[in-house]
């Protein structure tokens, strides 16, 4: 989850643009879900031999992330911020394993995070979109 972090801090260090007083990004359905299936697609392809992360696809939904988060109003200077956040880390992190344990993978059992990722490219999700099966 940190690469995929750290990705897309590298996307919006580009330009900026001015600040407003808006949500928290957290709070922003087109900024959380697009952050939120990459974090976990590429903890399944870290753990999971038998499945990839789809990198370049992940790269074009970052560009198309700092895109709408420029739209909503947020500098590019926020949108790292953001993206680098210990607390922002952290809270995505948590939130991904309870998911990943909730759809039945084990840490310390990748086939059972193969598992996850075959239902997630399976049903066409946000999340299985960013994975290939080898």
């Amino acid at each position: 989850m940190r690469k995929v972090l750290l990705a897309a801090s590298a996307v919006f260090a580009v330009t900026g643009s001015a600040a407003q007083a808006k949500a928290p990004m957290s709070d922003v359905p087109e900024i959380e879900n697009v952050l939120y299936a990459a974090a976990v697609a590429y903890e399944i392809s870290e753990i999971c031999d038998d499945i990839s992360a789809r990198r370049m696809k992940a790269l074009g939904d970052a560009w198309k992330l700092r895109s709408i988060a420029n739209d909503l109003g947020y500098s590019d200077s926020e949108i790292k911020e953001y993206i680098e956040s210990d607390a922002q880390k952290a809270r995505m992190r948590a939130k991904g394993e309870a998911y990943l344990k909730s759809k039945g993978a084990i840490y310390g059992q990748p086939e059972t995070f193969c598992a996850v990722g075959r239902a997630e490219i399976a049903k066409s999700s946000a999340i299985g979109a960013l994975l290939r099966a080898k």
